[in-house]
């Protein structure tokens, strides 16, 4: 699939989702004692997949972040959850007080003979505002900024390169404030976040 046509499925989901986020959150963080028995099928496909490649983005909430990166052609599983902090093992409500330094974010398997990692960029850029300091809409807070986490060098320079342009092109009308950094721990969310709108139904947060 060409990559105008990734990007535009992606924002077309995002909008087709748009809504409401933080206090529904908070609402199944207080219901969530049913949800301990974690199925864990989308890890185990991603141990299994030695061919595939990982790419980690913080744009907001992570609920709409994974539906839009689910939904493109090559991409074979994702997963939520926090990374870029200082607390090991930090739950929601931790993160959510901005107080641990995680973002939430969402880490995707592809299949890189079937889409690239500067694909995954475009729709990354397309599904957030990444001109909004540690926010997205009505999400405030650090665990809310617009962040790359790089696994390996050929990424970070394709994340640089791709930001470069983006601010050359006049695409947006301030600065992008995209962290570009190394990818730390990640901490799978707790269950009820993954594959929220697929459980739950509802709408994509964070775009504006």
């Amino acid at each position: 699939m060409a990559k105008t046509s990734i990007v535009l499925l992606a924002v077309a989901l995002m909008r087709i989702f748009m809504g409401w986020c933080t206090g529904t959150k908070e609402h199944n963080e207080m219901n969530s004692g049913n949800e301990q028995k974690a199925a864990f099928d989308d890890a185990k496909q991603i141990e299994r997949a030695d061919n595939h490649q990982k790419a980690t983005f913080a744009a907001g909430c992570f609920w709409g972040v994974e539906a839009a990166f689910k939904n493109v052609p090559g991409v074979v599983s994702t997963v939520v959850g926090y990374t870029g902090g200082h607390k090991e093992n930090p739950t929601y409500r931790q993160v959510c007080s901005g107080r641990t330094g995680h973002a939430e974010a969402v880490q995707v398997r592809y299949d890189p003979t079937k889409v690239s990692y500067e694909q995954l960029l475009e729709v990354f850029w397309g599904i957030h505002d990444p001109t909004t300091l540690n926010r997205q809409g009505p999400d405030v807070g650090s665990q809310y900024r617009s962040a790359i986490f790089y696994h390996n060098e050929r990424q970070r320079a394709a994340a640089e390169a791709l930001k470069k342009r983006l601010e050359k092109s006049g695409t947006f009308n301030r600065p992008i404030v995209t962290e570009i950094v190394p990818a730390p721990k990640f901490y799978r969310a707790e269950e009820y976040h993954q594959r929220y709108f697929e459980k739950q139904g509802g709408a994509a947060c964070h775009l504006p």
